[in-house]
């Protein structure tokens, strides 16, 4: 069962990941793209590549015939699916093995088993591992449903049968809002999976999100290499991670391995597998699913156990007996995972997209114990067709708190310029009191939105810094060819005799004005004055990073510029502020005026607009619609979540702009009304 060549059925940082494995075992591999991933990276790092269609997942990596073709033309012997996609895909591991193709998984029949949550449960519950038992019939009517979430009790968590990820996935905190979240969870289901079956299940109040790693070989072997834990989510999907779960004793922890055990051996398992637990606070844990591949936050189990589990699955598929026998598994340290994602956390982490204008990592050092998992490069897109995700930072310690330490530390040091991230957000989470005590649950989020959210305060330090850092920036940009690379560049360049010694600037963040007048002293010192009080500033080092001297407090920093937004990074804020640049006031009255590009004055501001960039899927009303408050619109999709448009107040349809399948960018009016909203008087 050897082979010498793997197809990657995967695109991003898990293509990557997977090569990297196969070429230090001396193995050729084979990367699969679409239209938009043509340059990336996963593409250039493999041997061979092959295109398979067009951005849409549904036409590329979602084609089980177009991949197993792109295998055949290249001679792989063997496909690993990566995770999402078709890697959880009964009817793709099926043609794989009838196409004479090892699959780099489990056998189809525990994928079709695992797969399905009802047969799932009944499954678990006959192997004596714990479960919460709902409503898992194939009677899927309205009435149906509603009938049996009554007999369970609200809160009530709606589960696409098929489901994973968080798709297809509700919770109904009461009957009266059940309809809205069932019809959410089906449609959803529906693009996901290709199936709107639900089930229905009691929801378990602060629960947290327990796993465990198993892996599994065709020898009958089983171990378990303890678990994760991933309570802290938005949207019910993973944003940070470790290993092992915190305020666990031993006794708790070997039972969940062994009950997982339990759950792989039940279905015959082969491969890495995670069976995925809630616990109550009383540390009771049940069976939630099992998901039949490899996890996103693999790297945490690897860091903590000293493995390389893409090695361990491809010994096993190709039928060596597991590399380690239970008793050889020892748990070594904590690690932490943060998932970074182009979202927007203070707009309810509406996924994003766009290029990736600047982008410098932490350093990882040979030691290992940082580690920054992608699929990107600066330059890049983050592209509207799939997740958001642009990298996972991971790093390992002796113990949880010095981990998370330096997880915080390689967050400071994680700079992207281009679009918005959820950096601020994961340094603020592991700032956290609660967090740092390992309080986690489901609901972590939401309950400590107030400290979580709470936005940067803007020091003098930081303000003067950021019209420093502008002001450098500026003149290395756009100082004339054979000139001094800037006037405050550490050197003893002359000065440029049409310059002014003086300058005026005005940064805004958060809707507030901060006015700097600024005089140059010589080539690398500056007199800035800021809030009725004149700093003295010394550049101290211009490369990519700024080393700054301001009233005798030195520190380093960074600005990177994209249009009229300078995002401004420093080890004195331990954050990123967003600022932007005020334009010259001839051209604010020129935009105030209707000129100089000023948006279509005719608009109205309640009209529709795209909350995110993604693609339309339905349009709900038509030209002329008479509409009420909270009437849906239109529904996009992004990042493979569904978003419901809704009117903000009674109005008329007066014209539609967008029709399914269009891609939109955030802010792009959707539809206009034609009649301003709230003077409607028909």
């Amino acid at each position: 069962m050897t082979f010498s060549k793997i197809l990657i059925a995967n695109r991003g940082e898990i293509a990557c990941r997977v090569i990297r494995t196969a070429q230090r075992l001396g193995l050729q591999s084979v990367a699969v793209f679409s239209d938009a991933d043509r340059d990336s990276l996963h593409v250039r790092m493999a041997d061979e590549a092959i295109h398979i269609g067009p951005a849409a997942a549904l036409q590329s990596y979602l084609r089980k015939d177009k991949i197993i073709d792109a295998a055949k033309q290249t001679n792989a012997q063997a496909i690993h699916p990566g995770y999402g996609f078709l890697s959880e895909n009964f009817e793709f591991c099926t043609m794989c093995k009838e196409n004479n193709l090892i699959f780099i998984g489990p056998p189809p029949n525990a994928i079709r088993d695992m797969g399905i949550k009802n047969l799932s449960k009944i499954i678990m519950h006959d192997a004596n591992v714990p479960v919460i038992f709902g409503y898992h019939g194939d009677d899927q009517s309205d009435a149906t449903l509603i009938n049996e979430a009554k007999k369970i009790g609200y809160p009530i968590m709606i589960k696409a049968v098929r489901g994973g990820g968080g798709k297809g996935m509700r919770i109904a905190l009461n009957e009266n809002e059940f309809m809205d979240k069932l019809n959410a969870a089906k449609s959803e289901s529906l693009k996901s999976f290709n199936d709107d079956s639900v089930l229905l299940e009691k929801f378990i109040q602060r629960p947290r999100h327990v796993e465990v790693q198993v892996f599994g070989d065709m020898h009958q072997n089983y171990v378990y290499l303890f678990e994760r834990d991933c309570s802290v989510q938005r949207r019910h999907q993973k944003i940070i991670e470790e290993a092992p779960a915190p305020g666990l004793d031993w006794s708790v922890r070997k039972k969940l391995g062994e009950a997982a055990v339990k759950a792989a051996r039940a279905v015959n398992y082969v491969g890495a597998g995670t069976v995925e637990f809630i616990m109550d606070e009383n540390h009771n844990f049940y069976f939630m699913e099992m998901n039949t591949r490899l996890q996103v936050e693999h790297p945490i189990t690897e860091m903590i156990t000293g493995t390389d589990l893409v090695e361990w699955q491809i010994k096993v598929a190709q039928g060596e007996p597991l590399p380690l026998k239970q008793d050889a598994i020892k748990l070594n340290g904590h690690a932490f995972e943060a998932r970074i994602y182009a979202e927007e956390p203070e707009n309810d982490f509406m996924p994003g997209s766009g290029r990736l204008t600047y982008l410098r990592t932490p350093p990882t050092g040979e030691d290992g114990k940082i580690r920054v998992e992608t699929g990107v490069v600066e330059g890049d897109e983050v592209s509207v067709h799939y997740d958001p995700m642009i990298a996972k930072l991971v790093a390992w310690s002796t113990n949880r708190a010095s981990a998370l330490q330096k997880l915080r530390n390689a967050l400071q040091q994680y700079y992207i310029g281009g679009l918005k991230t959820n950096i601020p957000f994961l340094m603020s989470l592991s700032d956290n009191k609660q967090f740092q005590l390992g309080n986690v649950h489901t609901d972590f989020i939401k309950e400590n939105k107030d400290a979580l959210f709470h936005l940067q305060q803007i020091t003098p330090t930081i303000a003067v810094g950021a019209a420093t850092a502008f002001i450098n920036s500026q003149q290395r940009t756009y100082g004339s060819i054979g000139a001094a690379t800037s006037f405050f560049a550490v050197s003893n360049s002359s000065f440029r005799p049409n310059f002014l010694q003086k300058q005026s600037l005005t940064l805004t963040y958060d809707k507030k004005d901060y006015k700097f007048e600024i005089e140059r002293v010589n080539s690398s010192n500056l007199l800035i004055t800021y809030d009725n009080k004149t700093y003295s500033v010394e550049i101290r080092s211009v490369n990519d990073e700024l080393v700054l001297l301001i009233d005798g407090h030195q520190f380093r920093c960074r600005m990177h510029i994209d249009n009229d937004t300078c995002t401004f990074y420093s080890n004195v804020s331990r954050s990123s502020f967003d600022f932007k640049l005020r334009p010259p006031s001839f051209l604010a009255q020129l935009a105030a005026s209707g000129m100089g590009g000023a948006a279509d004055s005719s608009v109205s501001s309640v009209n529709p607009v795209a909350p995110m960039p993604g693609i339309i899927d339905k349009v709900l009303v038509q030209d002329g619609t008479q509409v009420k408050q909270g009437q849906p619109l239109l529904i996009m999709t992004a990042m493979k979540m569904e978003h419901v448009i809704k009117a903000s107040k009674d109005g008329t349809i007066g014209k539609i702009n967008v029709t399914p399948g269009k891609v939109v960018k955030k802010g792009e009016v959707l539809l206009t009304y034609a009649v301003a909203v709230g003077d409607d008087k028909n």
